[in-house]
Formats: structure tokens, C-alpha cells, sequence
């Protein structure tokens, strides 16, 4: 039989990054194919190749038989359900699951599309109106309303279904694999993108493992288990630390005490960094690492529990109390929050460290021009000119700009937020030296990465979270990939 969709040695490259390389998978009719991997291991790149959003640098995509590349309309048999709600709210039910495919009818009735919208109501098990606002529906309803719009598409022979139950109670993830199964028995091919195991093992039929951008395993779900596809995801128990990396541990009192800190996507989490450590933090998407961290440096305000520093209550919500007092917060959305895009190198670094370039008549251009050439030497920031626009720079460059910037303000605690995201392996290596130096020069370090490899290789403990709470606690001499990947997918272990 032909399979629904074939990728041919699928490969994508970007500069000085290799996101996908010779992937290939077949997609059976009837069967749920499950995409498992690491953040960061190649799944969305995959998927925005074979929706038609972005194209291959290398190899083919054959759907039902036929080749994507010169057939383009192919891409329409394929639909996808991103992990994000993307719904409008203030739209009506029907509104939301009708009006996308309707674009080219000038008028359609309200009436006319809740009596339409009423047959994949009940087929779906929505349990609203199709006058509701969807606003009002529940989150599962949500999740399977979008589950249902991309199934008007009448031509569907694929759905992508992206971490569709990432918020759903275990009644509420029943509901959306009966639709699953449902679609299954029509000879729709559904891919399952998941990290909960328990999951991936009652829908799914065949699997794929990706693993730096490469398809490490293949087969059906029937002939594996939960523990292998882990080591196959991790790589099997990776090196522990490379011996070049052992940031410097100090003893004393904390620099920081987090004790029950706890906000609207996390829970009860304590924990303590010493001067001198890089305290790493696993865990998958929407398990509240970066949240934990944002309600530290003062984003985001927390329902209960306290932080401290250097013994000191600390101000939650207040980012200018937090950066007076010595602590940093580095995106990963560094382009969002990082950088000035269209100003120059020296002018993002200029920005902060005007108490160093500041004279009676305003800002010194020869200082500035002197202290901005002296970290980009120190952080070897490769550009032809100061003067360029940051936004040229490579994004490894732009990180170390931004690294250098932070540490001009002497910081006492700084919050790396995936500090390697999108960066080329050389770059990486440069970025972890740069924060062993740190640490060595006795900066406390949080360090959250969704690369375990690299929390291994940096970190001198690692804490582990899940669905916002602490699932794992690991000195390094205990912490392996396959404990830590057990633990961010919810398996509570001690090794500290």
C-alpha cells in the first residue's frame, strides 16, 4: 500500500545550523505515527516541511504517491493542530470552526453555520453551542474545536496533531483520543506529537525518534517501550560532564533561597543557589521553567512563597529593584527582548552602561566607543565594526553581545533562559565558557535549557520540573540523560 505521506532524505539548513537531516518516515492510512524527540530535536522543523510552510534544502515529499515539489496543491490533504490555542475568542463556535474555509462567500448567515457547525459538534463531542463565544467554552472544548476545524477540510488525508492534550486532565484527553481513534478508523493518518509516554503508548501505532535533527529509530510502538524510546530520545546515558566544564563550586550561604515561590503556571517550588554554581533546570515545554524564573527577576507576580538574596528579602515584581540589586535576566526570545534590532552593536551595549560612559555634557561617544570595543574583544564578538546593526550579526554573536552587556553591570546572579537556542555548535562551546568563567569568578548561575546533553555539561546540579512542579533533584555525579529525561516527564526521583 503507498503510504499516505513519504519524506525522501529530508534535510533543512540554516546558517551555521543543520535543523534536519536525511529524514525520512512513512505515514500509513489508519495509524497513529508518533514524532518523539527532545526539544530542539527536528519535530516542528519536519512538520513545517511536510505542511508546505517552508521548504527543504535537500530531498522530497511524496503525498498519496505523488511529488509535493511539483504538485504544491498536495500540501491542502494535510492538516495541522499547533500545540497553541489558536482561536479567535470573541468569535462565535461556529464562527471559528466555519468562517477560515469560507473566505471567498461575501455573506454567510449565522444561522447557516450553526446548523453546519451542529454536525461536527456532535461528531467531535464539543459539548457548546454553536453560538458560544469561544471564549467562554472550556480548554479541552478549545482543543477539540481546533481539532475539528481543520477537519472541514474535506480533502484531509493527514492531521498533525502537536501536543494536543499539553493541558488536558486525563477525562478530557479521553475525549480527544476517541475523535482520534475515530479519525484513525476513517483511514485518516494522524501524527501524535507528545511527550507524556503513558499517552504515546495508548494511541499509537508506529514511531519515530528524532534526535539532533537526524531520525535516530523507527518501528512500531507494539516492539518498544516507554524506556526505550527514552534512551533513544536522550542517546542512551550520555557522558556526564565534559571534564573542560566543571564550573566552580563554593561553599557559604546561598546567593539565593527560593522557598514554596508559587504563580499561575507553577507550584510550591524551593530550591537554593550557591555563588559559584550553575544550578541547571530540565523540563519540556509548559512546565513552568522560564515562568519560575520570570517571577524571580520580577515579570511576573507570584500568589505565594518568597525569595532571598544574600539573606535579604527580595521585592517579587519589581525588574528595576531586581537589576539595581545585581540580578539579570537573559531571554530566549532574544530578538523579542534582548536586542534593539535596528540599532547598532554599540548602541545596544551602549544603552546599558551609561553609568560608565555618562559625563557632564551627556554621554562620552569616545568612552562608550572604548568600553563597547573592549567587550567585544573580551567576548569575542566577531563583527567588522561596532557600528553595525546588531540584527547582521549572527545569532551566536548577538548572544554574546548580550552576555557582555549584562556582565559590564557587574550582576551577582544571572538567569540564563536557553542561552544556545538556534546557535551553531562552535558557538555554543564559546558560551559555555564564558559562563564557567562566570561561575569561577563567583556568579550564581540558573541556567534553563531544553538540551539535557548541555544541562549535563554545564551544571554543577540540575532540577527537573514537571507540569510546574519540582520532579527531580540531581547532583552531577548522579544525573544521567535517562534520569533526567525520566523525571521531566514526571517521574518524582531524588538525587541530590
Amino acid at each position: 500500500m503507498i503510504p499516505l505521506l513519504e519524506t525522501h532524505s529530508l534535510g533543512r539548513d540554516f546558517p551555521g545550523v543543520r535543523a534536519l537531516h536525511d529524514a525520512s518516515i512513512k505515514l500509513r492510512a489508519g495509524a497513529v505515527h508518533v514524532l518523539a524527540g527532545e526539544n530542539g530535536a527536528g519535530k516542528s522543523t519536519l512538520v513545517k516541511l511536510v505542511t508546505g510552510t517552508d521548504t527543504p534544502t535537500v530531498g522530497s515529499i511524496s503525498i498519496n504517491g505523488q511529488n509535493a515539489g511539483v504538485r504544491s496543491k498536495l500540501f491542502d490533504l494535510i492538516a495541522y493542530v499547533p500545540q497553541e490555542l489558536g482561536l479567535f475568542p470573541h468569535m462565535s463556535v461556529a464562527e471559528n470552526l466555519l468562517l477560515p474555509f469560507r473566505s471567498q462567500q461575501v455573506y454567510v448567515s449565522p444561522a447557516a453555520l450553526a446548523k453546519e457547525a451542529l454536525s461536527y459538534l456532535k461528531k467531535f463531542g464539543i459539548e457548546a453551542s454553536p453560538y458560544d463565544l469561544v471564549r467562554n467554552i472550556s480548554v479541552p472544548d478549545q482543543q477539540l474545536l481546533q481539532i475539528a476545524r481543520a477537519s472541514t477540510n474535506a480533502d484531509m488525508k493527514v492531521l498533525i496533531l502537536d501536543e494536543p492534550t499539553s493541558s488536558l486532565t486525563p477525562v478530557e484527553v479521553g475525549r480527544v483520543f476517541k475523535v482520534v481513534r475515530d479519525l484513525k478508523a476513517e483511514g485518516i493518518a494522524v501524527v501524535f506529537i507528545s511527550h507524556k509516554m503513558d499517552e504515546v503508548f495508548d494511541i499509537g501505532d508506529d514511531y519515530t525518534v528524532l534526535r539532533n535533527g537526524e531520525v535516530i529509530e523507527t518501528g512500531k510502538l507494539a516492539q518498544t517501550d516507554a524506556d526505550g524510546l527514552i534512551r533513544a530520545m536522550s542517546g542512551g546515558d550520555l557522558k556526564k560532564r565534559d571534564a573542560g566544564m566543571a564550573p566552580v563550586q563554593r561553599q557559604g550561604a546561598p546567593v539565593l533561597e527560593v522557598k514554596n515561590l508559587t504563580g499561575p503556571m507553577f507550584h510550591d517550588v524551593t530550591f537554593a543557589l550557591q555563588p559559584g554554581e550553575i544550578l541547571g533546570f530540565a523540563g519540556l515545554v509548559g512546565a513552568g521553567r522560564s515562568e519560575v524564573m520570570q517571577t524571580i527577576f520580577g515579570f511576573r507576580k507570584a500568589l505565594a512563597g518568597t525569595v532571598d538574596v544574600h539573606g535579604q528579602n527580595w521585592p517579587l515584581g519589581d525588574t528595576t529593584a531586581s537589576v539595581r540589586g545585581g540580578m539579570l535576566y537573559l531571554s530566549e526570545e532574544r530578538k523579542h527582548h534582548g536586542i534593539f534590532p535596528q540599532l547598532s552593536l554599540r548602541e545596544n551595549v551602549g544603552l546599558s552602561i551609561l553609568d560608565l560612559t555618562r559625563s557632564p555634557l551627556g554621554i562620552d561617544a569616545r568612552k562608550e566607543r572604548r568600553q563597547v570595543e573592549a567587550i567585544r574583544a573580551d567576548y569575542d564578538i566577531r563583527t567588522d565594526t561596532i557600528d553595525k546593526r546588531i540584527s547582521l550579526l549572527s545569532g551566536g554573536n548577538q548572544q554574546k553581545a548580550i552576555i557582555g552587556r549584562a556582565m559590564a553591570t557587574r550582576p551577582r546572579i544571572l538567569i540564563f533562559d536557553e542561552p544556545t537556542k538556534g546557535i551553531d555548535v562552535r558557538t555554543k562551546s564559546e558560551i559555555y565558557a564564558i559562563m564557567r568563567k562566570l561561575a569561577a569568578d563567583g556568579v550564581g548561575i540558573l541556567l534553563v535549557s531544553s538540551e539535557v546533553e548541555e544541562l549535563l555539561a554545564c551544571s554543577t546540579r540540575i532540577i527537573a520540573m514537571h507540569s510546574g512542579r519540582i520532579t527531580g533533584t540531581f547532583s552531577i555525579e548522579d544525573a544521567s540523560a535517562d534520569r533526567v529525561i525520566s523525571a521531566i516527564f514526571g517521574s518524582e526521583e531524588q538525587y541530590d
